[in-house]
């Protein structure tokens, strides 16, 4: 498994040589600091903790900063990845390099959150007719069984908090990789806000 911390930047367009133009979403990959590394002998599985972003002194309790050992600046977010490919060290940096070899990823972040919302905006309901005096638009309609059992079953959908959810969007296409800049370009949308903390890793099912 190879994966990063990243920070979501926005979305942009680019043009190749032919004059396509694709939409692309720009991903900001800081280089990642290892923090700590677990083996299969002492602990079961093989895996290496990641780092992104330093911390101020002030802002770190005792029992936080216990975790990094003493070369690694604490860190605000940490993120473990198993069978992670290749040879590392604590305090060794991975930057955006990591993907220069793969084609697609997958990309995981908390997504906009939308509020309290109808179902037709929720759910894609269709809702009632346009029509004037027909008085029923963009209700949910029925949402249980008469007297038997005499209560709404559950899953039904309904209104409700729509987004804020943890959301993994899976095989986005690598258009570019950009060393210099430390971006990742993909195409298609990335869920979350912009500056959003975004968990990179390479695609599962390609």
């Amino acid at each position: 498994m190879k994966g990063l911390i990243a920070k979501k930047v926005g979305m942009t367009q680019v043009f190749d040589e032919n004059g396509n133009l694709t939409p692309v979403t720009v991903i900001r990959v800081e280089p990642n600091t290892v923090v700590a590394t677990k083996t299969e002998e002492k602990c079961g599985y093989n895996a290496v903790v990641l780092g992104l972003d330093d911390l101020k002194a002030s802002k770190v309790s005792k029992p936080y900063a216990k975790q990094f050992p003493e070369n690694v600046t604490p860190k605000r977010h940490l993120k473990e990845f198993r069978d992670f490919e290749g040879e590392v060290a604590v305090g060794d940096q991975i930057g955006v390099e990591l993907f220069n070899s793969i084609r697609f990823i997958d990309v995981t972040a908390t997504s906009k959150g939308k509020g309290f919302q109808g179902v037709m905006k929720r759910w894609g309901f269709h809702g009632g007719r346009a029509t004037h005096g027909s008085k029923f638009h963009r209700e949910a309609g029925g949402t249980g069984n008469s007297t038997t059992p005499g209560h709404c079953l559950k899953n039904v959908k309904m209104a409700g908090r729509m987004g804020n959810d943890r959301v993994t969007v899976q095989n986005l296409k690598v258009i570019k990789v950009d060393p210099e800049l430390k971006v990742l370009m993909v195409r298609g949308a990335v869920p979350g806000v912009k500056d959003a903390t975004l968990i990179v890793k390479a695609a599962v099912k390609k």
